[in-house]
C-alpha cells in the first residue's frame, strides 16, 4: 500500500483536545521501553519512567524476575522511588508515610499499622503493569490487549536476532532532551527519507543512493550501507577505516546502518558497533522529549572503541540538524498556509504512520478539527 493520500492535518500537531485523546487511544494502550534487562541486573535494581503523567517502575525481584508497577504508593499516591534508575535495596519504601513493598509488590510494612481499622494487607499491594522482554528490552504498558512487543516486531526479529542484543550492556547513561515540538513531528521526521540527501550531507556521504525504507505492520524499517569512498569529512572517513567487522553478523550487515521504528513513539538505530533507541515521550501538545541510551556487546578492541566515538561524533551533527527541522516544522504547523501535505510514494513511513493515527484516532481523518468534541 502506499498509504495515504495527504499528511496528517495540521492542526493535530498542537490541539489540546486531540492530545488529551492521543493519551487514551496512542498512549495507555501501547508498549513502552522502560529499560534494558542489563540496566536492572541485580535483586532491587529499578528503572523508573513516566508517561503521559503514569509514574512506572521495573524492579529485579529477589527471585531474579523483572516485574513493572505504578509507581505510586497504595496509601496516598505518593512516588516510590525518584530518579531513572537505581536500588532499593530489599524493599520499595515510600518515603512519605513509610510504608514498604517486597520487590514482588507485595505490601510487607505499614508503620502504627494498628491505627488503621480493618486493614486489608494482601489488597494493597503494588499495582502491576503488563510487561514483556523482547530482545533484552523491557517494555510495560498501562493497558492490556492488542499485539504483544513479539508480534508487532515479528517482521524483523529474525535479523535483529543477529545482533545478540539481550547480551548488550549499557555504554552510557540515559540522555534526555527537551525538544519544542510535538511528538509526532519527531516521529515523522525518523521515517522520512525525502529529507536525508537535503538535510543531511554526512549521512549523505556515508551511505551514498544507499538509503532505503519499507513498512511493515507496526513497524518502519530505513537502512543505508556505508560506502567504500572515503569521506571528506574527518570523523566519518576515520569511522569507514577503524569500523572492525563484527564476526557474529551476517557480511551484508557489517557495514550497514539499520533504523527501527516502533509503534506509535519508540526507535532503535541499530549499527554493527552498537544500539542506540531513542524514544518520544510527549509532554504536552507542543512538547517532546527525547530519550535514548546506547548499548553495546562488551568489545575492548581499540578500533571498536573508536568506532563507538566516532558514531556519537557523526550522529551529534545529525541530532542537531534534525532538531533545527523540526523546530521548522512545527512552527510551520501553526501557519494557516499549511493544512495537511501531499505524501510522495517514496514516503512510506509516513503514510504507514499516519494510517495507524487515522485507526486510532478517526477524528483526525478530516483536514479541519472536528466541531463538537
Amino acid at each position: 500500500a502506499n498509504g495515504p493520500v495527504a499528511c496528517l492535518p495540521a492542526w493535530t500537531y498542537g490541539d489540546p483536545a486531540f492530545f488529551a485523546l492521543e493519551r487514551e487511544r496512542v498512549f495507555m494502550p501501547s508498549w513502552q521501553l522502560v529499560c534494558h534487562v542489563n540496566d536492572i541486573a541485580r535483586p532491587g535494581d529499578y528503572c523508573s519512567l513516566d508517561i503521559l503523567g503514569e509514574p512506572l517502575v521495573a524492579v529485579r525481584g529477589r527471585d531474579g524476575r523483572v516485574r513493572a508497577f505504578h509507581n505510586v504508593c497504595r496509601h496516598r499516591g505518593a512516588r516510590l522511588v525518584a530518579g531513572p534508575k537505581g536500588s532499593c535495596g530489599r524493599r520499595l519504601t515510600c518515603p512519605y508515610h513509610g510504608w514498604s513493598y517486597a520487590l514482588d509488590g507485595r505490601l510487607v510494612g505499614v508503620p502504627f499499622r494498628r491505627d488503621y481499622d480493618g486493614l486489608n494487607a494482601d489488597a494493597l499491594g503494588l499495582a502491576p503493569v503488563e510487561l514483556e522482554t523482547f530482545l533484552g528490552f523491557v517494555f510495560a504498558r498501562v493497558e492490556s490487549g492488542g499485539p504483544t512487543v513479539a508480534e508487532m516486531m515479528a517482521p524483523y526479529a529474525d535479523e535483529l536476532g543477529a545482533y545478540r542484543i539481550a547480551e548488550m550492556m549499557p555504554l552510557g547513561r540515559v540522555t534526555l532532551r527537551r525538544r519544542p515540538v510535538n511528538w509526532k513531528t519527531v516521529a515523522d521526521n525518523y521515517a522520512d527519507t525525502l529529507h536525508i540527501p537535503v538535510a543531511h550531507p554526512g549521512l549523505s556521504r556515508l551511505f551514498g543512493g544507499s538509503y532505503r525504507i519499507e513498512s511493515r505492520g507496526w513497524v518502519d524499517r530505513m537502512s543505508g550501507t556505508l560506502v567504500d569512498t572515503p569521506s571528506a569529512n574527518p570523523s566519518e572517513r576515520a569511522y569507514q577505516a577503524v569500523l572492525p567487522a563484527a564476526a557474529h553478523l551476517p557480511p551484508e550487515r557489517r557495514r550497514q546502518w539499520c533504523y527501527y521504528r516502533l509503534w506509535p513513539n519508540l526507535a532503535f538505530d541499530v549499527y554493527p558497533d552498537q544500539l542506540d533507541f531513542m524514544q518520544f515521550i510527549p509532554l504536552s501538545p507542543t512538547e517532546t522529549l527525547i530519550r535514548e541510551i546506547p548499548y553495546g556487546l562488551p568489545d575492548e578492541r581499540r578500533e571498536m572503541r573508536a568506532a563507538r566515538y566516532l558514531n556519537w561524533r557523526i550522529n551529534r551533527q545529525v541530532n542537531r540538524e534534525d532538531s533545527d527541522l523540526i523546530e521548522a516544522v512545527q512552527a510551520g504547523m501553526g501557519s494557516h498556509g499549511h493544512c495537511a501535505g501531499p505524501l510522495s510514494r517514496r514516503e512510506v513511513g509516513l503514510g504507514a504512520f499516519a494510517d495507524r493515527m487515522r485507526a486510532a484516532l478517526p477524528e483526525c481523518r478530516g483536514t479541519t478539527r472536528p466541531v463538537n468534541r
